[in-house]
C-alpha cells in the first residue's frame, strides 16, 4: 500500500512539472514564431495548463477507471472554489470587481448545468457524441473570447496568464528540451497516477472517485492555489479569480470532452448523490459573489475552507476509508 501511495504522488509530481515545462516550451516556440500573445494565451496556455487533468482523464477512461476520470473533474472544480479562493481570501480579500467577469461566470454556470444534465439523465455517462459537443463548446468559448479581446480594449480576465511564460523570442535548446520533457512526462505521470490510484482505491476499499476527488483533484489544483496565494500576498487577487473561473469551464468542456472522445465515462451513483451537488453549490457560491460584485473577504474565505474540510471529511466517512 505504501508503494502505491508513493507512486501516486510521484505520478502527480511528474504531471505537474511536465505540464508546466510543456506550456513554457510551447509558448516559447510560439513566441519565437511571432504568434500574437492573445492567440498563445487562448490556445497554448489555456489548454496547456489543463494538460495534467486532461491526460489523467483520458488515460483513466481508456483504462476503464471512470471514477478517477470523473472524480478529477468534479473534485478540481470544488477545490478551485472552496480551497483555491478560500485560502487566499483569508490573506487578502479576493475582489470580484473585474470587468467582463460576469460573462465568464455565466458561461461557467452554463457548463455546470450541461454537466449535470448529462449526469442526471439516462443513461448517465459521457460518450463520444457528448464529448464532441463538450469539446465544440470549449472551442466556441475560446472563439468568443478572441472576438471580444480583439474587438475591445477591455481586458479579458481569464487570459492574463501568458506574460509569465514568455521568456524570450528565440527558439533555444531549453525550449526544445522543455517540450520533449513535457511530452514524455505527461503520459508517464498519468500512467503512474491512474494505475496506482486504482490499486490504492481497491486496497482501501473505496470507490475510485475518492482518489479522483481527493489526491488527484487537490494535486492538480496546487498550481492555481500557489498562483492565487502569491497574488493575494501582493494584493493583486483580481488577476486570479478569472483564471479560476476559466479553469472550471475548461475542466468540464475540455477535460470532460476529452473523456467522451476517449471512450465512455459512467457516473457513479454516489457521485450523483453527493459529489456533484457539492460542485454545483460551489459554482453557485462563486457566481453569487461575482454577480453581486461582493468581494470574497476573510470571513467568507474561512467559511469556504470549512466547507472544503467538511466535504473531505464526509467523503472519507462515507467511503469507509477512515
Amino acid at each position: 500500500m505504501l508503494t502505491e501511495v508513493l507512486l501516486v504522488f510521484s505520478g502527480l509530481a511528474i504531471l505537474l512539472i511536465a505540464g508546466d515545462l510543456l506550456v513554457r516550451g510551447a509558448v516559447g516556440l510560439a513566441a519565437a514564431m511571432k504568434i500574437p500573445a492573445l492567440i498563445i494565451s487562448l490556445t497554448i496556455v489555456a489548454f496547456g495548463t489543463s494538460a495534467p487533468e486532461l491526460v489523467v482523464t483520458v488515460k483513466a477512461v481508456i483504462a476503464g477507471n471512470d471514477g478517477i476520470a470523473l472524480g478529477n473533474i468534479i473534485g478540481s472544480n470544488i477545490a478551485n472554489v472552496l480551497l483555491v479562493l478560500g485560502l487566499p481570501a483569508i490573506i487578502y480579500p479576493v475582489t470580484t470587481h473585474v470587468l467582463g467577469l460576469r460573462r465568464h461566470v455565466a458561461f461557467m454556470l452554463l457548463a455546470t448545468a450541461a454537466f449535470c444534465a448529462v449526469a442526471y439523465t439516462s443513461p448517465g455517462h459521457i460518450n463520444t457524441p457528448i464529448g464532441a459537443a463538450f469539446f465544440c463548446s470549449i472551442i466556441a468559448y475560446i472563439l468568443y473570447m478572441a472576438v471580444r479581446a480583439m474587438g475591445s480594449s477591455e481586458r479579458e480576465p481569464v487570459i492574463d496568464e501568458v506574460e509569465e511564460y514568455i521568456a524570450d523570442d528565440k527558439v533555444s535548446a531549453k525550449t526544445i528540451l522543455f517540450i520533449i520533457a513535457g511530452l514524455i512526462g505527461l503520459p508517464l505521470g498519468a500512467h503512474l497516477l491512474v494505475t496506482n490510484g486504482s490499486v490504492l482505491a481497491a486496497g482501501l476499499g473505496v470507490r475510485e472517485e475518492v482518489i479522483g476527488l481527493t489526491i488527484v483533484a487537490f494535486g492538480t489544483s496546487l498550481p492555481e492555489l500557489a498562483t492565487v496565494i502569491a497574488a493575494a500576498m501582493h494584493r493583486k487577487s483580481d488577476v486570479a479569480i478569472g483564471g479560476i473561473i476559466g479553469s472550471n469551464i475548461f475542466n468540464i468542456f475540455a477535460v470532460g470532452g476529452a473523456a467522451g472522445l476517449a471512450g465512455t465515462a459512467v457516473f457513479d451513483p454516489d457521485s450523483l448523490r453527493f459529489d456533484i451537488p457539492v460542485m454545483v453549490a460551489a459554482a453557485i457560491i462563486l457566481a453569487a459573489f461575482v454577480l453581486t460584485r461582493k468581494d470574497i473577504g476573510r470571513l467568507a474565505g474561512a467559511a469556504m475552507l470549512v466547507g472544503y474540510g467538511a466535504f473531505m471529511y464526509f467523503l472519507a466517512q462515507s467511503s469507509g476509508a477512515f
